[in-house]
């Protein structure tokens, strides 16, 4: 039975809601207003005025119908809760109408997370056309690398046509650069039908610069005495505001039936109610799809382990998952020697730090963490932190957008990438990382005047804060962000997938990603939570051990030029780098750069 063939809801407060196939709610939280008016298809229609700042009105309506709410001093804004925009942010809303769309894969439940090879991607740079249809194409690419699923980077509607989507304004509205939402979900359901998850970053601690008139007529959105890097933070004790964004989550899992969410910068989301927001969410969205496995992820610079603790039984309490930047700046650190920013924290003693982070999950103690008892003590199974050698932040913050395909030896990345890809973590790469694409990937954005300027001086300081400068570079060298080649710069270049060096590297990836669900997945798959053990070796080298149960996980890498000392595995080895043989290894000495991976039991 197509999904069509019956109507959800899984939003009832905010936005144009179909009560059935011609009847359309249409509700706005409006505290500072005395009126509005639904302005639709040209005719006005007087809303009512309902408790707690609500005005809402129900009549006939079809999808496709342009609309918009008027004030009571007769500005127009566009609904903040619209599926679809004519065209810019601010302007007119389109009526959609999401029990249309006929599933091809209706009966798709998910995968398991500890399954996940994910590939994080940019719609618009994905593909040389930039749209959600286009990337349908390159999706058995994907999957016949290996990777079972996809980060889809913020597709909310934000000013202008280029951005890397973290300045959306219209949450519940795909970005109509990319396509219709008919498009977004004919992409899910073709990443369904290849058998891949897929996860769409969503931005819950702060609005874009421009286009955003909540503040106009519900300025208790917003709470000004709790700034935030990007302007005043979320006032997330209105309750109003509660439904605007755990509503949002439920829309994009249950209308565009996406498999999970990664949610930026959570450490931004500030919240004094208990349960605390984020909470809130994570039990909601279970309860509403408890017949699926949808999957939660984190971006959180506190690294508060109780949001990722599992109970007595290895069972998931809240989230599944965070970025494990930690891992990321070490490994950056030593890789490229670079220390400024935000990897100098990581400069004094970084191998102690990669060690840790792979062992435990965490080099770095958390900032707070005060959503259970055990806090800082709770323990954080493996899969429930993302590894990355690489990601948008990484590389697009750069000063020139280098990917480490341009900055390190082939023999170095390929060490790295088989650690990444054969690590108990779930292991995350930048698309194009899996043929070894070397076009840079820079920050981009569409604006103009005051917020276009400030954007430029900002860059200044992003590339301070992810490397610096190169040799013989300065300022005035920087890519202009607001450049319409930049954002062209950087886009895939498929050729480099079908270019001879490409292919081995995508040839070398599948394997490892054949060998991870082999031999690394049931390890993860289990209930336990591993004992990791660090050992104590020279810089340059890696040695770390996994417990799981009777099997023992146990990973030596030399990231040296010479032979090297390393502790011996007793295991069998399920990968060892060219450079390498086993007979080395079992005699505690490994060629370098190289790696070996064993299971012993």
């Amino acid at each position: 039975m197509p999904a069509s063939s019956t109507r959800a809801h899984f939003r009832d407060s905010w936005g144009a809601n179909f009560i059935d196939s011609d009847t359309c709610r249409f509700r706005l939280w409006a505290p500072d207003e005395r009126e509005v008016d639904l302005v639709l298809g040209g005719a006005v229609h007087k809303m009512q005025s309902l408790d707690g700042g609500w005005f809402e009105i129900t009549l006939a309506a079809k999808a496709g119908e342009r609309y918009c709410f008027r004030l009571a001093d007769g500005t127009e804004v566009a609904d903040p809760a619209s599926s679809a925009q004519e065209r810019e942010a601010s302007g007119t809303s389109i009526v959609v109408d999401h029990a249309a769309y006929e599933w091809q894969t209706s009966s798709w439940r998910g995968r398991p997370w500890e399954e996940a090879v994910i590939s994080e991607l940019h719609v618009g740079c994905f593909t040389p056309e930039g749209t959600f249809r286009a990337a349908i194409e390159r999706l058995p690419h994907l999957a016949g690398a290996g990777i079972t699923a996809i980060e889809i980077m913020p597709v909310a509607q934000f000013p202008g046509v280029r951005g890397w989507g973290y300045d959306g304004v219209l949450h519940y509205a795909p970005h109509n650069a990319y396509g219709k939402p008919d498009d977004l979900k004919a992409l899910v359901d073709a990443a369904h039908s290849l058998g891949l998850t897929v996860l769409l970053d969503v931005v819950y601690n702060h609005f874009g610069p421009e286009g955003n008139y909540l503040s106009r007529y519900a300025s208790r959105f917003f709470n000004k005495d709790r700034p935030t890097p990007w302007g005043a933070s979320i006032a997330f004790e209105e309750e109003a505001v509660r439904r605007y964004f755990i509503e949002n989550a439920l829309y994009w899992l249950g209308h565009f039936r996406f498999d999970g969410l990664r949610l930026d910068a959570t450490e931004q989301i500030r919240d004094t109610t208990k349960p605390h927001f984020l909470v809130a969410l994570e039990h909601e969205v279970r309860e509403a799809f408890a017949e699926r496995q949808i999957h939660l992820v984190l971006e959180d610079a506190h690294r508060r382990r109780s949001l990722l603790q599992r109970d007595a039984s290895g069972a998931r309490m809240l989230f599944d998952a965070a970025w494990n930047d930690d891992l990321h700046n070490a490994l950056h650190v030593v890789a490229t020697g670079e220390t400024k920013g935000h990897y100098r924290l990581f400069a004094d003693e970084p191998w102690g730090k990669i060690r840790s982070a792979l062992a435990e999950g965490f080099a770095v103690p958390a900032k707070e963490d005060n959503f259970s008892p055990e806090g800082s003590r709770a323990r954080v199974p493996p899969q429930g932190r993302v590894n990355f050698l690489q990601n948008h932040d990484q590389i697009g913050n750069r000063a020139f957008g280098e990917r480490l395909a341009s900055l390190l030896q082939e023999d170095s990345l390929r060490v790295l990438a088989a650690m990444h890809m054969l690590t108990p973590q779930i292991p995350l790469l930048f698309m194009g990382e899996e043929y070894g694409e070397t076009q840079p990937f820079y920050f981009f954005s569409d604006y103009q005047g005051e917020i276009a300027a400030a954007i430029r001086l900002g860059r200044r300081d992003e590339a301070e804060n992810f490397g610096g400068l190169p040799e013989g570079k300065t300022m005035d060298d920087l890519p202009d962000p607001l450049d319409p080649d930049v954002f062209a710069g950087s886009k895939l270049r498929w050729n480099r997938a079908t270019s001879p060096a490409g292919e081995r590297h995508l040839a070398y990836v599948r394997d490892l990603a054949v060998i991870r669900q082999r031999h690394i997945v049931p390890l993860i798959a289990g209930t336990a939570v591993p004992d990791g053990r660090a050992y104590e070796t020279k810089d340059g080298i890696i040695a770390v051990d996994w417990q799981f149960g009777e099997a023992c996980l146990e990973l030596r890498v030399n990231l040296l030029h010479e032979t090297h000392a390393v502790p011996a595995i007793r295991g069998q080895p399920i990968f060892t780098s060219e450079t390498s043989s086993v007979e080395t290894v079992y005699g505690s000495e490994l060629a370098g750069p190289g790696i070996v991976v064993a299971i012993a039991r």
